[in-house]
C-alpha cells in the first residue's frame, strides 16, 4: 500500500470515529430525558419509549436504502444528509410540548438521521480504504468512536440537564450534531467494481438472501438491538426507580461507553485472529450472565457500575465482528447495503427493547420481565451464531485496494 494509501486509510479511520463517536454519542443521550421530558411534559413512559423505538425501526428500515445510495452516490453525500436530519431532530425536540412533537423530533427525524450517517455507511468507507488484512482492526477502532462519544457525552449530557434544563441541553447537541459535516470529507467516495466481477446489486441480494448462514446473523443482530435500545434508553430510569440518584444511572451509560473503547477495540483485534462466529457467541452468552448477576446481586452503585462495566465491554463487539463476517462472506462491493439489511434486524429488536421497556414500567411498575426476556434471547442469538457457515463464497472477488 502507498503512503497516500495509508494516509487516506488513517483519515478514514480517525473520521469514521468521530462520526460513529456524534452519531451514537447523540442517540445515547435520549435515555437522559426520559424522566424530565415526561414530568414536564403531558408524555407518558410509553409515549416516550414508542418514539425511541419508532427511531429505531425507522433506523433500520433506511439503514438498507442509505447503504445502497451510498454505494452508488458516495458515503459523503449522505453523511451530510445525515447532519441536517441529526440537527433538526434535537431542536424539534427541545421545543416539543406533545407527545406529537415528541415523536416527530425523537422518533421520525432522528430516525433518519441515525440510518443516514450509521455503522454500515461508516464502516464500509473504513473497510474499502484499508487492505484486507487490517480490515478487522481498522472496523474496531473506528466503532470505538461510538464509545467515546457515548462516555464523553454522557455525563456531559446530563451535567447540562442539571444545570441548564433539558430544552437547553437538547439545543447544544443540535449544534455538536452539525460537526458531523467536516468529518464526511474523509469518508466520500464509493466502492469500485472489482476486476473480474460483474456482480450487480441484485444479484448480490439475491445471493445473500440464499445464503443460510446471512440469515441466520440477521437473525441473532436483533437481540444486540433488543438489548441495547433497551439499556440505553431506560437504565437510567431503572436506577432511579431503584432507589439511587440520577447521576448513578447516567454515570453507568458513560462506563458503558468507557469499556466498550476496550471491547470493540478488543473485539475488532480478535475478529483477525479467531472465527468471528465464535466470539460472538461468546459475547451473547456473557450478555446473560451480566444480566444475572445484576438481577441476583445487591442493587447498590456499585452493582450498577460493575454491570456497566461488563456489560460496556459487549455492548458494540458485536458491530466489528458481524460487519466483518459479512465483509469475509461476500466482500467490500455491497458491504454498506448487505450490513443495512442486518441492521435492519438489529433496529427491529431496537424496537421492542425501546417500546416494551416503557409497557413494562406503565403496566407492570418495573422491568423485571424484560430482562428476563433479555436473557432468554441472548441464549438464542449464541445458539443461532453456532452454526454460521463463514467461508468466502466463490464467486463475490474482493474489491481490489
Amino acid at each position: 500500500m502507498t503512503v497516500a494509501g495509508r494516509r487516506a486509510g488513517i483519515a478514514a479511520i480517525l473520521a469514521g470515529g468521530v462520526v460513529l463517536a456524534l452519531n451514537m454519542g447523540l442517540r445515547q443521550t435520549y435515555g437522559l430525558f426520559l424522566e424530565p421530558m415526561t414530568t414536564a411534559l403531558p408524555v407518558s413512559h410509553t409515549a416516550f419509549g414508542l418514539a425511541i423505538a419508532v427511531q429505531n425501526l425507522l433506523w433500520g428500515a433506511l439503514t438498507p436504502l442509505f447503504g445502497a445510495a451510498a454505494d452508488r452516490w458516495g458515503t459523503g453525500r449522505m453523511l451530510a444528509v445525515g447532519a441536517v436530519f441529526y440537527s433538526a431532530g434535537l431542536v424539534v425536540m427541545a421545543t416539543a410540548q406533545t407527545p406529537v412533537g415528541i415523536h416527530l423530533g425523537a422518533g421520525i427525524l432522528t430516525g433518519i438521521a441515525v440510518a443516514a450517517t450509521g455503522f454500515p455507511l461508516v464502516l464500509a468507507a473504513v473497510a474499502r480504504s484499508v487492505p484486507e488484512a487490517r480490515r478487522s482492526t481498522a472496523l474496531g477502532l473506528a466503532t470505538a468512536g461510538g464509545s467515546i462519544g457515548q462516555f464523553l457525552l454522557l455525563p456531559g449530557t446530563q451535567g447540562l440537564i442539571s444545570g441548564l434544563g433539558w430544552p437547553a441541553a437538547l439545543l447544544g447537541l443540535a449544534l455538536l450534531a452539525a460537526f458531523i459535516l467536516p468529518f464526511a470529507i474523509p469518508l466520500r467516495g464509493r466502492p469500485m467494481r472489482a476486476e473480474g466481477s460483474e456482480q450487480r446489486l441484485g444479484e448480490a441480494l439475491g445471493e445473500a438472501g440464499r445464503h443460510r448462514g446471512y440469515l441466520l446473523l440477521t437473525g441473532g443482530f436483533f437481540v444486540c438491538g433488543f438489548h441495547i435500545a433497551f439499556v440505553a434508553t431506560h437504565l437510567p430510569a431503572y436506577v432511579t426507580a431503584n432507589g439511587l440518584a440520577p447521576l448513578v444511572g447516567a454515570t453507568a451509560l458513560g462506563i458503558v461507553g468507557f469499556f466498550n473503547i476496550i471491547g470493540t477495540f478488543g473485539f475488532g483485534w480478535a475478529g483477525g485472529r479467531w472465527r468471528k462466529k465464535h466470539l460472538l457467541c461468546g459475547i451473547y452468552l456473557a450478555r446473560a450472565a451480566a444480566i444475572g448477576m445484576l438481577l441476583v446481586v445487591p442493587f447498590t452503585t456499585a452493582s450498577v457500575f460493575a454491570f456497566a462495566a461488563v456489560f460496556g465491554v459487549l455492548w458494540l463487539g458485536t458491530v466489528p465482528l458481524t460487519s466483518g463476517l459479512v465483509g469475509d462472506i461476500f466482500g467490500a462491493r455491497f458491504l454498506a447495503t448487505l450490513f443495512g439489511i442486518v441492521m435492519f434486524s438489529h433496529q427491529i429488536g431496537a424496537f421492542f427493547g425501546a417500546w416494551l421497556g416503557g409497557v413494562s414500567v406503565d403496566m407492570t411498575g418495573g422491568y423485571e420481565i424484560i430482562w428476563l426476556l433479555a436473557i432468554a434471547l441472548s441464549l438464542l442469538a449464541a445458539a443461532l451464531h453456532a452454526p454460521i457457515a463463514d467461508r468466502p463464497v466463490e464467486r463475490v472477488a474482493p474489491v481490489a485496494q
